[in-house]
């Protein structure tokens, strides 16, 4: 896999489990709408799917 990926904080961290906020928090998500561009890797691939229902993903080519 090659280039990067935006994923964007689309819902709250407020009532989520530790776990799932320690996730956002490595993947520099803090803040509401914020957007972070991400290195295309299975690692971070992993950790957005785990947080699916509070992320947005695009791909970047």
């Amino acid at each position: 896999m090659a280039g990067t990926i935006k994923v964007t904080l689309i819902r709250s961290m407020i009532g989520k489990p530790e776990k799932h906020r320690r996730i956002l928090r490595g993947m520099g998500l803090t803040k509401m709408h914020r957007t972070v561009e991400l290195e295309d890797t299975p690692s971070i691939r992993g950790m957005a799917k785990k947080v699916c229902h509070l992320v947005s993903v695009e791909e970047n080519k």
